[in-house]
């Protein structure tokens, strides 16, 4: 099996704490050599300011490639242009540009009155700066508020033609579903490469509330093996073996790249990471 290239998503700490897991989930992923790590926006643009402070931090202290998430909520264009300059200038150059979630409590997403419309706008004026490789997000299975998949698919290629070079599923729970999205992507004329979005499952009942929200269907048979593993607390085993067959089954599918929605806990991750080979870059210094 090939060793695939990997990518992290983290998000940015609200506390003392946070901030502590968040650096530790760093210490521990870094040496894996991610290809870029991204940085999450909160719903309703909630952790503009933090974002922006976790994106420069973790690029000047680590000198990992990072990207930052840029979302069209609940700002100008001015103010949303601004603040990619300000990546621009703290020599983040990578950015995921999303229509992003609307504030907690809101009626849906409803844009600024001098804001961007949606993604695609966003998107076009990030490319004509020159400055940015842009990445977009894509939904292997119907977005929530999309009226079919075919939908999705026609958003995305917009997306694409806008100005992005690549493309960060939505995470899935069976390969079988990125395979079909990337067969429609194709067959739509998509090029530009869509990567598998990997949520190793650290909670069961997290995830499955997450899931259902976002649209990623729950087999059965996933509910039940979460059932008989938390009864026999080998949830961890569970999560683990599955992440890595889910991976594996991609890998073998012709998938090169694999991102992991980390959720700042980095060690089933790292387990995942391991098992497909990705393992730590030690360099020897001072060998006589």
């Amino acid at each position: 099996m090939k060793t695939p290239r990997i990518s992290f998503e983290f998000f940015p700490p609200k506390s003392l704490e946070a901030s502590f897991r968040l650096w530790d989930t760093v210490q521990t992923l870094a040496p894996l050599e991610p290809r870029f790590v991204s940085v999450t926006y909160g719903a309703g643009g909630t952790t503009r300011e933090l974002t922006r402070d976790a994106v420069g931090t973790l690029h000047k202290a680590t000198g990992l490639n990072v990207a930052a998430h840029l979302t069209c909520v609940d700002a100008s264009r001015e103010e949303t242009l601004e603040i990619a300059d300000q990546f621009a200038a703290a020599g983040v150059t990578e950015i995921v540009a999303l229509r992003g979630d609307p504030p907690k409590g809101s009626d849906g997403f409803a844009a600024h009155p001098q804001g961007f419309g949606n993604s695609c706008e966003l998107i076009s004026a990030l490319a004509e700066t020159g400055k940015f490789n842009i990445r977009v997000g894509a939904y292997p299975e119907k977005h929530p508020e999309a009226t079919s998949q075919q939908a999705d698919i026609d958003w995305l290629k917009r997306k694409i033609d806008a100005g992005a070079s690549e493309a960060i599923t939505q995470f899935f729970f069976e390969a079988d579903t990125f395979f079909r999205f990337r067969d429609a992507c194709a067959k739509a004329g998509i090029d530009a490469p869509i990567i598998p979005g990997i949520l190793p499952i650290e909670n069961w009942t997290g995830t499955r509330k997450f899931a259902l929200a976002c649209g990623t269907q729950v087999p059965a048979w996933l509910d039940d093996a979460f059932d008989k593993a938390i009864r026999d607390n080998r949830h961890d085993l569970l999560a683990t073996a599955l992440a890595t067959e889910l991976c594996s089954d991609l890998i073998e599918g012709g998938a090169e790249d694999l991102h992991f929605y980390t959720l700042n806990r980095p060690e089933l991750t790292r387990d995942v990471c391991h098992a497909l080979g990705v393992t730590p870059k030690v360099e020897l210094r001072h060998v006589a």
